[in-house]
């Protein structure tokens, strides 16, 4: 049987470019995959357009971040009992053809966690200065302890299998990086297989992502603050479907 597969996007004040992302997925994935919008404390009329667009709609009464939004999104998925679950983030930078290449990794290597990497060797994505410093040395650190090389930790793209689901469900954390940089010792020291595919990313499709020294510098502090608190955390033993819905 084909397994089931559920997108999430994690979406905020989104209103401008939803409708397109959506209306991109929804073509290329084809009937058989749901998609599910997580309205992380909306103020506008995302949580409207993706249910007129045809995706369900979690539709969160508060701002918790990418991090809570995804917990939400990984819980919808255990309980409606899916087996992958990729996350697709509502700017439109994520080109939705790529999730095929996620899927056939997961399935190939038998993977928990397959990271769509920006510098693998696929498309034309550039950082500079201390932000690409720091996501260097996570590289570096995150090779080690997911035991494979990993050349883009901070990817939003990523697809998890059921394993990744159901712990994810239960641990996933809602720190500022916690949702790529934590997320990624969470899974390593809960014995989950994670690799990486080579993808390419877009220009937003809406708004225009702040880039100054200042912001260049939080950033390299608040990753390092994540990583930190990441090797902090014990390990966990995965949990399977049914020890999380019981």
């Amino acid at each position: 049987m084909t397994p089931s597969l559920l997108v999430l996007i994690p979406a905020w004040n989104e209103e401008q470019v939803i409708s397109g992302v959506l209306a991109e997925i929804m073509s290329v994935v084809g009937q058989g995959v749901d998609v599910v919008v997580i309205s992380d404390g909306s103020t506008d009329a995302t949580a409207r357009i993706a249910r007129d667009a045809g995706a369900t709609v979690l539709d969160l009464p508060v701002n918790l971040g990418v991090g809570g939004a995804m917990r939400a999104g990984y819980l919808y998925a255990l309980r409606h009992d899916y087996d992958y679950a990729v996350q697709v983030d509502a700017d439109g930078q994520h080109d939705p053809a790529e999730i095929a290449s996620l899927l056939a990794a997961a399935r190939q290597q038998d993977a928990d966690v397959v990271i769509g990497a920006r510098f693998a060797g696929k498309g034309d994505y550039e950082v500079h200065g201390p932000r690409r410093w720091a996501m260097a040395v996570l590289s570096v650190v995150l090779s080690r302890v997911c035991r494979t090389r990993l050349s883009d930790t901070t990817s939003g793209f990523k697809l998890t299998s059921r394993r990744a689901i159901a712990l994810f469900a239960r641990e996933f954390p809602a720190e500022y990086l916690g949702d790529t940089v934590e997320a990624l010792v969470i899974a390593a020291r809960g014995g989950l297989k994670v690799v990486q595919v080579p993808v390419e990313m877009r220009p937003r499709a809406g708004g225009a992502p702040s880039h100054n020294p200042f912001k260049a510098a939080k950033f390299l502090l608040r990753a390092f603050m994540a990583l930190g608190i990441a090797l902090t955390r014990p390990r966990t033993a995965p949990a399977s479907s049914s020890e999380e819905m019981a």
